[in-house]
Parts: structure tokens; C-alpha cells; sequence
């Protein structure tokens, strides 16, 4: 996964992807998954961002802690349509896991990446759209370092990208409890969605990148298209604000 050139998210690494609520998060992670379902040599909208698709079909897997099994499904409809699918390839699974304990989640988690790594010969990329409920507190130091050694040691076994979404604190400032802080540490790469309230729009921004500096990663931004129905990318921020960021991220 990356944006301009600068790898955001590669095999044996977490990608976090963070944000406020209602920021576009799971739009943008949409785009994201859409470009691995895409045929090879099919050019789609991925939200500015240069996803390698799945030629060999290894296992693409979702796990969905927040939303309802009926606003996943329609989640994974846009996906499909973006992708120009109409139905999902064998090799793609999605799980909603509201209705389970913490503890289950998990299990599902362990178990079925053990499965479909043998069954489609690898796992091309795991997606965990809602890390913070797979533990009971945010908070919990023992919880949280547990966790994400868990998942780091998965992608590596697995040699596969774990991707996951994690909200922003209140204040804005910083990935939530010490999950946010262990996941900062950890993660190869993240990025910020916040939303525009000039203009409605989303802006993607990279607050770490292992190989090169932030910095290098252009302000991206995608909003909503009422012709299509869907999102679209809608170009870089401009060289000005560019350079405002630079000054704000020095102060």
C-alpha cells in the first residue's frame, strides 16, 4: 500500500488507520480493499492510494467489530462496485463480530487466518476495523502490549499487511489509551482522516511512515460524489497548505 511512492503498509507490518468519528474512515478503508478485489489491469478509484491487487488469490479477510451485520453488508457492496465485481471472489471473507465476546473475537480471529491461510495457499491482507473491541479497556497496559505483539506476530507469520482502525482521543491529539500508544510504536505506518468542515471533504494524512518521512506523503482527499454514489478521490492539497502543515508539525 502506498501514496505517492512512500510505502504506507507492506507484508509483516500493521498499518493503522485513525481518525475521529465520522471522519471517513471506513470509506477510505473501502478504497483500500477495493483496489486488492480489483482484476489485475483494471484501473479503479482507490482514494489517491496505490493498493497492489491479488493475482495469486490468497486470502483477503475482513473482521468488522463495530457495525451491524446490515451496515457491513452495504459496506461491502459499495466495495464490490468499485472494484467493478458483482459478486465477491471465493478468496475474499467478511465477519461481523458484534454479536460476540471479546474473548471470541479473538478465537474467530486465530482460527479462521489459520484456516484460510491453507486453503488459498497465504493471506494477501487482514483487515481489523475496530481493534479497541478486542479488549476490555484502552486503558489496559497489559491488554494493549498483549494485543499488538498478537497481531504483529501474526502478520509475520503470515507474511501479510494487518490493517487496522483505530479511533483518535477526545482531544484529537493523539490514538486512543495505551492500545494507541503501543500501536504507535509498533506500526509501520499511520494514517489520519480528518474531515474538512470547510467543504465536506475527507484528508488523509501520514502521522508515521517506518521507510521515509511523513512529510514525503502528500495531503490526499476524497468526498462524496452524488452522480456516482460513492466517493472519489479528489486530488492533493494544495502546495500552500502543504507547507502549513510542515510549520504546524514543527511547533
Amino acid at each position: 500500500i502506498r501514496i505517492n511512492n512512500v510505502t504506507v503498509g507492506a507484508p509483516g507490518n500493521i498499518l493503522c488507520i485513525t481518525g475521529m468519528e465520522g471522519s471517513g474512515k471506513t470509506n477510505y478503508l473501502g478504497g483500500l480493499i477495493s483496489g486488492v478485489l480489483r482484476a489485475t489491469g483494471d484501473m479503479i478509484d482507490t482514494l489517491g492510494t496505490e493498493v497492489k491487487n491479488n493475482p495469486q488469490g490468497k486470502a483477503v479477510i475482513v473482521y468488522d467489530t463495530e457495525q451491524s451485520e446490515d451496515q457491513l453488508y452495504k459496506n461491502l457492496s459499495f466495495i464490490l462496485k468499485r472494484a467493478n465485481l458483482e459478486q465477491p471472489p471465493k478468496w475474499f471473507k467478511a465477519y461481523c463480530l458484534v454479536g460476540m465476546s471479546r474473548k471470541e473475537r479473538l478465537q474467530v480471529i486465530f482460527q479462521s487466518m489459520d484456516r484460510f491461510y491453507y486453503e488459498h495457499n497465504g493471506i494477501h491482507m487482514m483487515v481489523i476495523d475496530g481493534i479497541a473491541d478486542l479488549i476490555s479497556a484502552v486503558n489496559d497496559e497489559g491488554q494493549s502490549v498483549e494485543l499488538v505483539d498478537e497481531l504483529f506476530r501474526l502478520a509475520g507469520i503470515y507474511k501479510t499487511v494487518a490493517v487496522c482502525v483505530l479511533h483518535l482521543s477526545p482531544s484529537g491529539m493523539k490514538l486512543r489509551g495505551h492500545l494507541g500508544s503501543e500501536i504507535q510504536r509498533k506500526a509501520a505506518g499511520i494514517l489520519s482522516v480528518e474531515k474538512d468542515e470547510n467543504n465536506n471533504i475527507s484528508v488523509v494524512k501520514a502521522l508515521k511512515v517506518r521507510d521515509g518521512s511523513p512529510l514525503d506523503v502528500p495531503l490526499i482527499q476524497f468526498g462524496w460524489d452524488k452522480e456516482l454514489n460513492r466517493h472519489i478521490y479528489l486530488g492533493e492539497k494544495s502546495k500552500e497548505e502543504k507547507e502549513t502543515r510542515k510549520l504546524e508539525d514543527l511547533d
